[in-house]
């Protein structure tokens, strides 16, 4: 970066709200500001986050994936990806925001998918036996318009919309008086029409409190709602995040006003999404949630079985494993972790962790320097630096972490493709400096310099500034 610019405070935050805009032009811009001015670097923090959805799936600040990749620059993590629900509309935006504020990245996508090996039993979703989440890490464009990729994702998008559109036409009927308009929500509070629960949550928040103005019609509105002393509702009015979690739970999720038991129809097949992400050149991602669920409780089943439909990393929440008030609780579930993170080295899964941004109050990078995290602190490192190597790799040698190809390159070796991975991911960032650079390269060129780096630590065959 060419930190030759100054502003003043007022132009900086300026700039990062622009971040923020709807419109791509204009977040371009205000980065390519951002990228150029003579701030202070932060210190290098040896923690990483692979997992934060943005506003294109929602982001509880509304952070873009520009917005992202500036705050993650500002705190100094050491690898960075963005994660969002059904789509992958910001895999190219922060990709190109990565290079230019030379941040280690990678993106990918979440879906809910059913798991018919599991189809009798609770697995990550609660209430819902079969449902699965699943994931794709280390996209690196958006499918080819026309491409049975491309069809596919429509296909995953479709599926999702008609499923949120149900839900909403449910809702309303059974509370007109705040009825939403499903089209507009998702025209009005995201950038490319895809809404998630969550955006519609806040719109039925922001229309009462338009139908009912004053705060006593507002707490006998909603005490009639959920179903709970007005007294209490007036409390959790004060806490947003907190009152938003009970409207989505009484709306929306199981045994709510709008809520429907899913079934093998709902949901997309989990084995034929890994596939799908494999042809696009990510990775197959399995999830794990806390191993207290009847399918997470048959944990190397579980584990063998998504292995052997094709996921080859493992994404986990660490936040969720130990950020627990009740000791008791919090042990079980560290004690599932470790099991969890055994079986994972053991089949040599690299490991994906992230904490989200999807709801206020979680945190921005998850503390691997505690007594729960810091034994997997190491773990966690290489699992960002295969992810981002595979990403690299994909980038500028067509040499995806997933692909047939790259498994008969290293004769099987899982092992030793980790390595030549993650020591690619430790390189120090792409910046635009060197991504020019090795796409001039060609793939077969730059595969021989991306070698030659990884053996000896350091950018060799390109100018690194």
């Amino acid at each position: 970066m060419a930190n030759s610019i100054t502003a003043s405070p007022e132009q900086v935050q300026e700039f990062e709200a622009a971040l923020g805009d709807f419109k791509p032009s204009v977040r371009a811009e205000a980065l390519k500001k951002l990228a150029a001015l003579d701030l202070p670097t932060a210190k290098p923090r040896d923690e990483v986050n692979l997992h934060t959805h943005t506003f294109f799936s929602y982001h509880s600040a509304g952070w873009s994936p520009s917005r992202y990749a500036w705050e993650v620059r500002k705190a100094g993590l050491y690898a960075a990806g963005i994660i969002d629900f059904d789509g992958l509309d910001g895999v190219e935006e922060f990709l190109a925001a990565s290079d230019a504020l030379a941040i280690r990245s990678t993106a990918g996508i979440e879906v809910r998918a059913f798991l018919t090996e599991f189809a009798d039993v609770e697995i990550d979703s609660p209430g819902e036996p079969g449902v699965h989440y699943m994931a794709g890490a280390g996209f690196v464009k958006i499918p080819k318009a026309g491409s049975k990729e491309r069809e596919y994702l429509l296909s995953l998008q479709a599926m999702s919309a008609a499923r949120s559109r149900e839900l909403v036409d449910r809702i309303n009927k059974a509370v007109p008086d705040i009825a939403i308009d499903f089209d507009a929500v998702s025209r009005a509070r995201t950038p490319s029409g895809y809404a998630t629960e969550r955006h519609f949550v806040s719109a039925y928040v922001d229309k009462a409190k338009e139908v009912f103005p004053t705060p006593d019609r507002l707490a006998d509105f909603w005490a009639g709602v959920l179903g709970q002393p007005k007294v209490a509702i007036t409390a959790l009015l004060a806490t947003m995040p907190a009152f938003e979690e009970k409207v989505r739970g009484k709306l929306m999720k199981r045994g709510g006003l709008g809520y429907v038991q899913p079934g093998p129809s709902t949901f997309p097949p989990v084995g034929e999404v890994y596939a799908w992400v494999k042809a696009c050149g990510a990775v197959p991602m399995d999830s794990w949630l806390d191993g207290t669920s009847p399918g997470e409780a048959r944990g190397r089943e579980l584990l063998e079985c998504n292995r052997k439909l094709g996921a080859r990393v493992l994404n986990l929440i660490p936040d969720r494993n130990w950020n627990i008030k009740d000791p008791a609780d919090k042990q079980r579930k560290l004690d599932n972790l470790a099991k969890v993170i055994a079986l994972a080295n053991e089949f040599h899964m690299p490991l994906n962790i992230g904490t989200e941004g999807n709801k206020a109050g979680l945190p921005f990078v998850d503390d691997l320097s505690g007594p729960e995290l810091g034994p997997y602190k190491n773990l966690f490192i290489n699992g960002a630096r295969i992810l981002v190597g595979h990403a690299v790799l994909t980038r500028f040698a067509d040499l995806p972490y997933a692909a047939d190809a790259t498994d008969a390159m290293f004769s099987g070796d899982v092992k030793a493709k980790n390595e030549f991975y993650a020591a690619v991911g430790a390189l120090p960032p792409v910046n635009t400096q060197v991504s020019r650079a090795l796409r001039e390269l060609g793939a077969d060129k730059a595969l021989s310099v991306l070698r030659e780096s990884a053996r000896r630590s350091q950018w060799t065959g390109v100018q690194y500034i």
